[in-house]
């Protein structure tokens, strides 16, 4: 079994600038910067067969270069914060890949992702971050900003499916028109 997932990979000199973002905060498993992206579509835990379906019907995707702009920095969980992540400012070219991997995946058989996109790299896991610190972390980076950039492709990773935060693996890269 594979556990795969749909990305678009955050080049070098973004990453230095959100490992600025890194300490200050217990509780706090950061991810290493060069296991950095911002996710389109988790798959999850799928054999070989239904893999090779996957990277097929991605080879159709035909789609524009994907500008991508850093917008703050939040924390999923709410009063329970399980982790900090760097924001993406919304574009409609990313909103449309990211729709078409759903739509591709859903037409193979695979169920609809549950969650709604929202277009981040997470930059640590939480265990037992207390919220008022997370605030605190969260209002001390709140002016963050980091150099845009253009991907210029997508890509199919995996993951070891018992440790969230990589090492992720590029399985298999698809080019966007520039």
């Amino acid at each position: 079994m594979l556990r795969l997932f749909t990305g678009l990979e955050v080049p070098a000199s973004a990453g230095l600038m959100l490992s600025i973002l890194r300490g200050g905060l217990s509780g706090a498993r950061w991810v290493d910067p060069e296991n950095y992206h911002l996710t389109l579509r988790f798959i999850g835990d799928i054999d070989e067969r239904t893999a090779d379906e996957i990277a097929d019907a991605l080879s159709r995707v035909h789609r524009p270069a994907v500008p991508v702009r850093f917008s703050g920095v939040g924390a999923f969980g709410g009063t329970r914060p399980h982790a900090l992540y760097a924001g993406i400012a919304p574009a409609p070219e990313l909103a449309e890949l990211q729709a078409e991997h759903e739509r591709l995946l859903q037409r193979i058989g695979l169920p609809s992702e549950g969650r709604k996109f929202t277009p981040h790299v997470t930059l640590a896991y939480l265990r037992g971050a207390r919220a008022g610190e997370v605030a605190h972390w969260l209002d001390l980076r709140a002016g963050f900003t980091a150099p845009a950039f253009v991907a210029p492709r997508f890509v199919l990773f995996s993951a070891r499916s018992n440790v969230g935060g990589g090492p992720y693996v590029v399985e298999e890269a698809y080019p966007l028109a520039g």
